[in-house]
């Protein structure tokens, strides 16, 4: 009797502790985002983005998938964002050079390869640096 109310006490902290947990690790996403585009205005959103070689794309944890390209910043914030982790590796699945909201990205735990979600894009919002 003792054991089961004990692991009904530690699954109902946990239940209660994921939430805030992850509201934590949102703020700080959110908090990476607004350092990274400090200082620049938004433009147009876009459907896709030219990739090339040079083209730097990296995972903010829980908020967005941020294309850097040159002085220009695309921000594309995904249905389901707070799934972001960049610890997963992404296998994107794509047509032509650029990426755009309708590729298919699978994400996978980088340490084990085993399957982790799907990725479904947003526009691509691009974020240029304020001249003066």
């Amino acid at each position: 009797m003792k054991t089961a109310t004990l692991i009904a006490t530690i699954a109902a902290g946990t239940i209660f502790a994921a939430p805030a947990a992850a509201d934590h690790h949102k703020t700080e996403g959110e908090a990476e985002l607004a350092k990274l585009i400090e200082g620049r205005v938004a433009g147009e959103p876009q459907s896709c983005v030219q990739m090339a070689p040079s083209t730097r794309m990296r995972v903010i944890d829980g908020t967005a998938i941020v294309v850097e390209r040159g002085s220009t910043v695309y921000v594309n914030i995904p249905r389901d964002a707070e799934a972001l982790d960049d610890g997963d590796a992404m296998a994107i699945r794509r047509t032509g050079s650029q990426l755009c909201r309708m590729d298919m990205i699978t994400t996978f735990d980088r340490m084990g390869g085993f399957y982790t979600g799907n990725i479904f894009l947003g526009d691509f919002v691009p974020y240029k640096k304020v001249e003066g």
